[in-house]
C-alpha cells in the first residue's frame, strides 16, 4: 500500500517529511509516492528526497502536472523521469489526474500518443507506471503495450473491469488477447 503523492507534497511544503516517515513506519507501510503535481519542488530537493527516503522506502516518483493548461515537451518528462530513477525511484508514474484529463492525456481525455511514444523510447516499459483512470485510456494502454503494462490510478469500483480488459474478456481486447490477435 502506497499512500497518495499529495500527502507527501503537503509535507514537503510544511516542512515535516521526517514526520511522514515516522508515521509511515509506525503503520508499517514500505513505499512513498514523491510526486510535484500539486506544488512547485526544486528538481534538487526532488532528487534529495528519492535519495534519502529510497534508503529506507520503497519509492515510486511522479512526473506531470494535475494542471491540464500545463504542457511539458515530451523530452523534460524524459529528463525528470530519468532524473527520477536515477535518484533511486522503483519506478515513475506518468500523471495523468482522476479525471483523466491532465498530463499524458488531453483535457478531453484522449491519449497524447506523441508523447507516450518519445517517453517509452527512452525508459524501460518496466519502469513506468501509467495514470489510467478512464476504460478508454486502459484499452489504449493495454493494446499498446500488453496486458501486464503497469496502469495506477485506477478506480477500486474498477479494478474488476480493468482485469477483465486484460485477460481478454471485453469486447475492447477479446480480439487481441483472447483469440490470439496480432501485438
Amino acid at each position: 500500500m502506497v499512500l497518495g503523492g499529495t500527502l507527501t507534497e503537503l509535507a514537503i511544503r510544511q516542512g515535516r517529511v521526517d514526520g511522514l516517515a515516522a508515521w509511515l513506519r509506525e503503520l508499517g507501510l514500505r513505499h512513498i509516492e514523491i510526486s510535484d503535481g500539486t506544488i512547485d519542488i526544486e528538481p534538487g530537493v526532488k532528487r534529495e528526497l528519492i535519495e534519502r527516503l529510497s534508503r529506507e522506502f520503497t519509492v515510486f516518483a511522479e512526473v506531470g502536472s494535475k494542471d491540464a493548461d500545463f504542457i511539458m515537451a515530451p523530452y523534460v518528462w524524459v529528463e525528470q523521469i530519468e532524473r527520477d530513477l536515477d535518484a533511486g525511484a522503483w519506478k515513475v508514474i506518468a500523471e495523468a489526474r482522476e479525471s483523466g484529463t491532465a498530463g499524458i492525456y488531453r483535457a478531453n481525455g484522449e491519449v497524447r500518443t506523441g508523447l507516450i511514444d518519445e517517453i517509452v523510447h527512452s525508459i524501460d516499459i518496466e519502469r513506468l507506471i501509467f495514470d489510467a483512470p478512464l476504460q478508454k485510456q486502459q484499452v489504449w494502454l493495454l493494446k499498446r503495450f500488453g496486458t501486464e503494462c503497469n496502469l495506477g490510478n485506477i478506480a477500486p469500483a474498477d479494478v474488476l473491469s480493468l482485469e477483465t480488459l486484460r485477460l481478454g474478456l471485453r469486447s475492447d481486447t477479446v480480439e487481441r488477447f483472447a483469440l490470439g490477435g496480432a501485438d
